[in-house]
């Protein structure tokens, strides 16, 4: 890379990564002369990026917003798009959170107010579930709309899905109170208050037609244990709100922490020494969970309760009577 365009990137960054600058600090920091920086300036200028100057005893600039996004060249869907992408991406849990959230910082920034507003009103809260691809795709109209009803907190009508029933009659809208857009296993979802049914709800987005105008504004309710990601975990898993796996124990297993967090899904895992550590996880069944204790082959104290105990033990005298048939087999 020439030293100039190189240079010039640098600036950029350093531009963005605060409100104002004094041109004798962008000079040290650059280790440029201060006649370089404000050719580097109008370099930046002529490119499209509204570098201003800011007045003062020391005198500076300042990144301001445009009423372009130069030079990347998108318009305003794929610049929306890509905005949302990285919110989403700051609760992903894939180890990206701070670069996504320093990522979306630097793109809103150089956004016109326009935009601006529009990605600010999209809320993600992203809930994994492992072992799932990601699906059927949303129209960002469709997601813009929930976001800002979401946002503004207002009633939305929508055909869930549009059509007519079993019998040809056209089916009615629904008319929600909408809480919160989640993803979840790849898919979107809108958690929202049925006001017809007066019981909260769940809805795929890409199913969802929105109807305008949209309906007043209401007061939110309080969403069931209070936790957006509790709340439709609970509900894909049908525990009805429950709050928790039916079976739940603890054990100690003699493996890193680090090991153990990377296959535990939605257990609980604490660091008791490098290897050595403290597991809480959950499923359907006391011999279930013993199963999937046990993959980490390893050596596991049980902590309780004495159901999970049980089911070791159960899952014990199984395993040896299949050992020994496949023995007298052969």
């Amino acid at each position: 890379m020439p030293k100039t365009s190189a240079r010039l990137l640098s600036l950029l960054s350093l531009l963005q990564a605060r409100r104002d600058w004094p041109g004798a600090l962008l000079a040290e920091r650059l280790d440029i002369s201060p006649r370089t920086v404000r050719r580097d300036v109008e370099r930046l200028r002529e490119l499209g990026y509204p570098v201003v100057t800011v007045k003062g005893p020391d005198g500076g600039y300042r990144l301001a917003a445009g009423s372009d996004l130069p030079p990347l060249l998108f318009d305003d869907e794929q610049a929306v798009a890509l905005a949302v992408a990285l919110r989403s991406a700051t609760t992903s849990g894939a180890g990206i959170e701070e670069a996504a959230a320093r990522a979306l910082t630097t793109v809103r920034q150089v956004m016109p107010a326009r935009l601006r507003h529009r990605v600010d009103t999209v809320q993600v809260t992203a809930v994994e579930q492992p072992g799932r691809r990601p699906e059927t795709p949303v129209g960002s109209g469709v997601l813009m709309t929930l976001g800002a009803v979401t946002h503004a907190r207002e009633v939305l009508r929508f055909d869930y899905p549009p059509g007519v029933d079993d019998s040809g009659v056209p089916r009615p809208p629904r008319r929600v109170e909408p809480h919160h857009v989640v993803t979840w296993g790849g898919r979107w979802y809108l958690v929202a208050w049925d006001l017809d049914r007066a019981d909260w709800r769940t809805f795929r987005a890409d199913r969802i037609t929105p109807r305008v105008p949209t309906g007043p504004r209401f007061t939110p309710r309080v969403l069931p244990g209070g936790d957006v990601a509790a709340f439709v975990t609970d509900r894909f898993r049908g525990s009805g709100g429950a709050g928790d796996w039916p079976c739940r124990g603890e054990v100690i297993l003699d493996l890193p922490a680090t090991a153990v967090s990377r296959h535990s899904h939605d257990g609980v895992v604490e660091e008791l020494g490098p290897d050595r550590c403290r597991l809480v996880l959950g499923s359907w069944s006391w011999p279930g969970l013993a199963s999937l204790i046990g993959r980490f082959d390893a050596g596991i104290e049980v902590v309780g309760p004495p159901e999970l105990r049980e089911a070791f033990a159960h899952l014990a005298r199984r395993y040896a009577e299949a050992a020994s048939i496949r023995r007298d087999a052969g």
